[in-house]
């Protein structure tokens, strides 16, 4: 498998993920000779006797206390131990290894100071499958995410706990099994790899993604619901959105209006004599146009984070100077999840909305709850009810972390951005909003089942066939937790998108 290759620059999201998902990683020889270069600076400085923070210093309150020479080292190991305060349960391993990815990214930019072998080091772990447990709280994104990291570089030194094939262990015992003997810490190298925003970038990256691929299902489900439903196209006529022009808004109607494109469904009732249709379904390219708009905030904002270096100080080897700064504040990264989640939040509220008129026979003319024999069956009353209480949490989640400062360290870190928590919660309002809109596109896909003998339109009809494949009609009761199961599967394989964009192209 090739590996992806890290130079402290052109990290992507695609190749985070891939990382994450066991693809190995590699250095770039530039990258080797930046950091050897900002090393040297170190040395030099510890040579001349220059008393530097982070260097040869105590940390954040302590920063006045000199450490001597012959404690250097036992200064990098402490601050290690003292700073693994982590609580709660373990961050999933995907995400732990998406973090060691992005810690040596940001080692590789060479604005550290650590050694070469130590960036080399964290790469053999994770290549070789060593993933430390991270305790998943404890980080208020402001000095960067200590607490996890220190249970990151635990493991370096051959402590704390990892897993290995699958198996929790001590760290110690990964690394033997792994054929690695623990690191050692130099000058600012516990600082280097403690300081940072890989943790809360990580959270944030992942519900990037799968933010971004919902909001592309979101139009499906939508589309779906809307034919079901015998919902107007008029809506989604492109002289409405142009005239608004907001391009994100103009793009979902044109999407919408592809996915129903050939409908014999829609046809069907073309001269209904229904003037408009509720706001769920006729103010769709509204609401998830601006989802998308937001979106794209957070990916700009995100993205740019995955090649950041984010520690203090930075060394800067051209100039030989080491100067203190705060880029290790999370506030950045904190905002953009925070919008992403409230975002993702509205495709959840605006489907479940779309999904309650598909069980509502006054709205929908289809049988109550899309039960085949109402009252013997339940259909998908109940199924909507799950959908009402994730939309509930969602409303609760989606209240902002990054507003909600508390000073630390002695009111040396008196403005802390809460970046972990809202990157956190805004992956859990991301899963939660898939579990809704696969809801949806079940619902949905039973709606069309009751239009016998009238075809869908191209776009829905793939994504209707492709459901199909997997699971079947309802045509009596039966456990929806595995179709929601199977459901979630296929979103999460691109399987139902895949198939929709290969008949109508990217939506």
């Amino acid at each position: 498998m090739q590996p992806i290759l890290l130079d402290g620059n052109s990290l992507t999201l695609s190749d985070l993920v891939a990382v994450a998902a066991g693809r190995p990683v590699a250095i770039a020889p530039q990258a080797m000779t930046q950091m050897a270069a900002a090393r040297a600076c170190i040395e030099e400085i510890i040579r001349d006797g220059r008393v530097v923070y982070g260097v040869n210093t105590g940390f954040g309150k302590l920063a006045t206390i000199h450490i001597a020479d012959d404690a250097l080292d036992t200064l990098q190991r402490n601050l290690v131990l003292s700073h693994a305060c982590g609580v709660g349960e373990p961050i999933p391993a995907p995400i732990v290894r998406a973090v060691m990815a992005l810690k040596i990214n940001a080692l590789c930019k060479g604005f550290s100071g650590t050694r070469p072998e130590l960036a080399q080091f964290l790469a053999g772990m994770l290549n070789r499958g060593v993933v430390p447990v991270i305790p998943c709280k404890g980080s208020v994104g402001a000095s960067g995410d200590l607490a996890p990291l220190a249970h990151m570089t635990l493991v370096m030194l051959g402590l704390g706990e990892a897993w290995y094939e699958n198996e929790r262990m001590p760290g110690a015992a990964a690394l033997a099994r792994a054929g690695l003997e623990p690191a050692s810490l130099k000058a600012k190298e516990g600082l280097a790899v403690l300081n940072g925003t890989q943790v809360l970038t990580a959270y944030a990256a992942f519900a990037l993604q799968r933010a971004l691929r919902l909001a592309r299902l979101a139009d499906i489900a939508a589309a779906i619901s809307i034919e079901s439903l015998l919902n107007s196209r008029t809506a989604f006529d492109p002289r409405i959105h142009k005239a608004r022009g907001h391009q994100a808004q103009i793009r979902v109607a044109e999407n919408l209006i592809r996915l129903l494109s050939g409908s014999e469904i829609v046809e069907s009732h073309r001269d209904c004599g229904k003037v408009q249709d509720a706001y769920s379904s006729r103010c769709t390219p509204q609401v998830h146009g601006a989802v998308r708009q937001a979106l794209a905030y957070a990916e700009e904002v995100i993205c740019t984070e995955l090649n950041a270096c984010t520690d203090n100080p930075l060394i800067f080897a051209g100039e030989k100077e080491v100067l203190s700064g705060g880029n290790f504040h999370g506030q950045v990264v904190s905002l953009a999840c925070d919008t992403l989640a409230i975002a993702v939040a509205q495709l959840a509220n605006i489907s479940e909305r779309r999904l309650e008129n598909l069980m509502d026979p006054v709205q929908s003319g289809l049988p109550p709850f899309l039960a085949a024999e109402s009252g013997t069956n339940s259909g998908f009353m109940i199924a909507q009810v799950t959908a009402a209480a994730l939309v509930s949490e969602n409303k609760v989640l989606t209240h902002p972390a990054s507003v909600d400062s508390i000073p630390t360290s002695a009111n040396q870190e008196d403005f802390v951005s809460m970046g972990a928590w809202s990157s956190r919660k805004a992956l859990e309002v991301v899963e939660n909003s898939e579990t809704v809109l696969g809801i949806e596109l079940l619902a949905g896909c039973q709606a069309l089942d009751f239009r016998p003998g009238l075809e869908p339109g191209q776009g829905t009809r793939a994504a209707w066939r492709c459901v199909r494949e997997r699971i079947p009609v309802m045509s009596q009761d039966r456990l929806l937790h595995n179709d929601f199961c199977a459901i979630h599967e296929l979103i999460g394989d691109n399987r139902i998108l895949e198939c929709v964009e290969s008949a109508i192209g990217e939506l």
